[in-house]
């Protein structure tokens, strides 16, 4: 996982060259953004930013995890948490 306060950024310019929706990279940007500002990638928080559709968003979602781009904290018991991975996780 990456994004501790302190680190380098999450993002990973990969994101750029395999093949994904504008809208689904905005997403992942979202959850970059949020992480490298310390805070948790909550569903929560990304509504709360997130400037399309509520279908739009969960089709994002659903790609990114697909993808093993993102994924949920299984060991956070406060809600929809989501990681962002390293891209040789990726599929």
């Amino acid at each position: 996982m990456a994004g501790a306060l302190g680190s380098s950024p999450t993002m990973n310019q990969q994101i750029f060259n395999i093949g994904l929706e504008m809208e689904t990279v905005s997403l992942y940007l979202l959850c970059c953004g949020l992480i490298d500002a310390g805070l948790a990638a909550s569903l929560d928080r990304i509504k709360e930013r997130w400037n399309s559709s509520e279908e739009g968003l969960e089709k994002c979602l659903q790609e990114l995890i697909e993808k093993r781009i993102l994924q949920k904290d299984t060991f956070e018991a406060e809600g929809d948490i989501f990681l962002v991975t390293q891209p040789h996780e990726w599929r």
